[in-house]
């Protein structure tokens, strides 16, 4: 199962700043761990959004608890689930 997770900031850009090294510092922890593909911030700046590896909805939601935004209260997800029946090659 692949996810979608989008984030939203709940707190001022500032405020969520303060937690990005830590947020980072996990993301590139979870794409070394193989469970996370591709993560950005929106373009118009609300929040990111996250592409996860073929993992279960299990690992999907322990991510979610586990990131630093997630820890300091600055952000909500949201998650999207699907099988990724059709994919590119490697995936």
């Amino acid at each position: 199962m692949f996810h979608v997770l989008t984030i939203t900031y709940e707190k001022p850009l500032d405020e969520v700043d303060q937690t990005r090294p830590a947020h980072l510092a996990w993301l590139n922890d979870e794409v070394a761990a193989g469970r996370l593909l591709l993560a950005g911030r929106q373009e118009d700046g609300s929040g990111g959004v996250l592409i996860t590896a073929d993992i279960s909805v299990e690992d999907a939601q322990s991510m979610i608890e586990h990131d630093p935004y997630t820890l300091a209260g600055v952000v909500s997800y949201q998650r999207v689930s699907f099988n990724g029946g059709i994919r590119a090659a490697g995936l």
